[in-house]
């Protein structure tokens, strides 16, 4: 056996070690180039067997008659870009004429099967060019966020798409959140890598925990008011409302609506003001939503009444006072009483675990998604974390947020506890903090010396 052999043996062996056991490796070492090779050698048979090449012009068609020439082959889509990426390929196609970004949307299994990819997704980048991001491997199964993340203020990345892109929730383009899921669907670890994510920002953090504050209480250090059960809810909501008039009051006095002034200058929102009379931005998170709309009794149903009428407010006119909703819960449909259904059409952003039955999938996408419904109710119970995210424009997709244990979360908001700021209508629910503890090390007794 020659020493070329060898090697050649060697290293098969250790593309399928890695194949097996380190997918993310074996991509980034052999798989790339493999994947690249083939995507370049079948692009042509794939698009004809996939229906995706327009038949020659007329003019071509004259020019090959004139010439006596065999007549031209049907033209595939043109390949603009091919770029390599840590998690599979990106490839741009200029479509032809009479090709419509449906047609490739449709056919992205097929292309999935003769391209030998994990997945294939396709979206439409502008008037004839689409992209088709086509994942090597399972991205999902074991999430790592690339090292490099693009932060901007109030956009936070919080999970992993299927086609290796990272998912971030952008408070200013989609102001207000739904998060559904059964028990150990993966919905706490969903809402503990968002306040990990938001401690580092410049924004306070209010938070609604009705299960005696077991999730939300640890991590108090971060958060400017906390409530543990209805009443204290109740209370809270009153107290943000309040807040919220007051901002407006603050943006009518400083809109500047002078003829001299710009139309880009004039104040509509807290983010048309100066930085230096601009409020922060609040993110109220609120865990386990039916808590605070089931009532058994008269006094119950008052304070249910007007906890649900505080957050529609909230989620209707809060957006440009800079405060935003994050809503959790097991289920959020008519059965929790009226006003649910349209708290719930406020809410643009939707993200669905593990459901247990097709009817709480669709209170999160049946409005707005209808596809994504299947995708949700189809998730495995071995897969916590996976979830379905889509909003109002239709589009949905596949994530996975990366584990992240209360230790972790607890660390995040203790490292960044001096950017909780001060809010004086909410400085009755601050929460009552231990005072830290600092070990001071005790030096050992030194030995008496000896009597005369």
């Amino acid at each position: 056996m020659t020493g070329f052999t060898v090697a050649l043996l060697v290293v098969v062996a250790v593309a399928g070690l890695l194949r097996w056991r380190r997918p993310a490796w074996y991509w980034l070492t052999f798989g790339v180039a493999l994947a690249v090779l083939r995507v370049l050698v079948r692009y042509g048979s794939v698009m004809e067997a996939c229906g995706l090449t327009v038949p020659p012009s007329r003019w071509r068609l004259a020019v090959a008659r004139m010439a006596n020439r065999p007549a031209p082959e049907s033209r595939a889509p043109r390949i603009l870009r091919l770029r390599p990426t840590r998690t599979g390929l990106v490839l741009r196609l200029g479509l032809r004429p009479g090709q419509d970004a449906f047609d490739v949307a449709a056919s992205c299994d097929r292309l999935r099967h003769s391209f030998a990819m994990y997945g294939v997704t396709s979206r439409e980048i502008r008037s004839g060019v689409v992209e088709l991001r086509m994942t090597g491997y399972d991205v999902l199964a074991r999430v790592q966020m690339p090292t490099k993340l693009d932060r901007v203020p109030m956009r936070v990345p919080v999970a992993l798409r299927e086609d290796g892109a990272v998912h971030y929730r952008d408070y200013r383009t989609t102001p207000h959140a739904l998060t559904v899921g059964a028990t150990k669907s993966g919905k706490s670890v969903y809402q503990r890598n968002l306040v990990a994510e938001l401690a580092a920002e410049d924004v306070a953090l209010v938070g609604i925990d009705c299960k005696q504050g077991v999730e939300l209480f640890p991590l108090a250090r971060r958060f400017s008011a906390l409530a543990d059960n209805p009443d204290t809810a109740a209370d809270l909501l009153d107290a943000l409302v309040t807040h919220m008039e007051g901002v407006y009051q603050l943006i009518r006095a400083d809109q500047r609506i002078t003829a001299d002034v710009p139309d880009a200058e004039i104040a509509a929102d807290i983010w048309d003001l100066p930085e230096t009379l601009r409020p922060t931005p609040i993110v109220l998170l609120v865990d386990e939503v039916a808590e605070l709309a089931l009532f058994t009794t008269k006094e119950e149903e008052k304070r249910r009444d007007r906890i649900i009428t505080a957050l529609a407010r909230l989620a209707q006119l809060g957006r440009a006072a800079g405060i935003y909703l994050e809503i959790c819960g097991q289920r959020f449909g008519s059965e929790l009483g009226k006003g649910i259904t349209m708290l719930r059409a406020q809410l643009t952003a939707r993200t669905a675990h593990r459901v247990n039955d097709e009817t709480s999938a669709n209170m999160a996408f049946g409005d707005i998604a209808p596809d994504a419904v299947l995708a949700a109710i189809s998730i495995p119970t071995d897969t916590p974390g996976l979830a379905v995210t889509g909003d109002s424009n239709g589009g949905w997709a596949r994530i996975r947020t990366p584990h992240t244990s209360m230790r972790q979360a607890v660390n995040a908001c203790n490292r960044h506890a001096h950017r909780t700021p001060e809010l004086p209508g909410l400085a009755a629910f601050r929460p009552e903090l231990p005072p830290k503890v600092s070990l001071v090390k005790i030096p050992a007794p030194t030995e008496a010396p000896a009597s005369a």
